[in-house]
């Protein structure tokens, strides 16, 4: 990439990332679609200056995305990647229009979230329950949270003891883009979080500086990672026999559409996920009512 345009990328991600308050996720995704992006740039199209880019070029750019065999919903992120930053350098008086203003996203089938059953949840919570191995109560604990308040994997790795408000029976989550939002935790998880809080955690604490502040460490004293989270779920699964694609964010998938079947609130729904827009949340319904076809062919007589 051209120094020029590489100059352009970091300047963009640190906008991003200190005037947007974008999570690490999000600006590495940035950061792959954009380097994509501006590679083509430089060796397919030879360019010097951002500024003479046009929509010809982005379409070509799309079409190699497509060569390449990216799904519509990969697209859909490409396009909007490269929308945001051409928006950007027009702000930034780089570029005299943005030429992405007009490209379409792609048609995109939404697939329904797989999600598990209450028994599996239950099955995987239970591989840990019998056991008074300090990893598998702290492992029992980690589920039983992710599970009962919906938590995304790094929601629950970034939080700290100052978030526990288990008195009324709350958490409080810092969601993207660094919004705050209180869920409700039932009384099952708060008790198993509460024992592994008095009994495990601190024979994992080793320093302040080490811990951070964080509510589940790991055995060497410093915050749960993400990769750590996904261990502890794979290994659940594989000692429950749960044969589905198991993975931290199912928790959450399976959190919404239980509440949704026990007919909850869509917009309380909303709230306790944190999703800034109710149609995120709506694809839970289309999983209910996958459900209610499911139930309607195998019972009824000429279904």
């Amino acid at each position: 990439m051209k120094a020029p345009f590489k100059t352009h990328l970091d300047s963009y991600l640190a906008f991003l990332r200190i005037e947007k308050a974008l999570q690490p996720n999000t600006l590495a995704s940035y950061r792959l679609d954009l380097t994509r992006y501006l590679t083509f740039l430089c060796s397919e199209q030879g360019f010097q200056n951002i500024a003479y880019v046009d929509v010809h070029h982005i379409e070509a750019f799309l079409q190699e995305l497509k060569a390449a065999g990216l799904s519509p919903a990969s697209l859909g992120r490409n396009i909007s990647s490269v929308r945001n930053f051409h928006t950007w350098l027009v702000m930034e008086q780089l570029a005299p229009a943005n030429p992405a203003e007009h490209i379409d996203l792609p048609k995109n089938v939404r697939k329904l979230p797989e999600v598990l059953s209450v028994t599996e949840v239950t099955d995987m919570i239970s591989v840990y329950s019998d056991s008074d191995k300090p990893a598998d109560l702290r492992n029992q604990a980690v589920i039983e949270l992710l599970y009962s308040a919906g938590l995304r994997v790094s929601e629950l790795t970034g939080m700290v003891l100052d978030q526990l408000y288990f008195e009324i029976g709350f958490v409080r989550v810092i969601g993207k883009g660094n919004k705050e939002r209180l869920v409700p935790v039932g009384t099952i998880a708060v008790e198993t979080v509460e024992n592994y809080l008095e009994h495990v955690r601190p024979t994992f604490f080793r320093t302040r500086e080490k811990s951070r502040g964080a509510v589940f460490l790991n055995q060497r004293g410093g915050p749960l990672s993400r990769m750590g989270v996904w261990n502890i779920v794979q290994e659940a699964a594989l000692r429950a026999g749960v044969t589905k694609n198991v993975y931290p964010h199912i928790f959450r998938h399976s959190f919404a559409t239980h509440l949704l079947e026990g007919g909850a609130d869509l917009r309380a729904v909303q709230e306790m996920l944190g999703h800034v827009n109710i149609t995120t949340t709506e694809i839970y319904t289309h999983v209910d009512r996958s459900l209610l076809h499911q139930i309607h062919k195998q019972y009824h007589p000429r279904a």
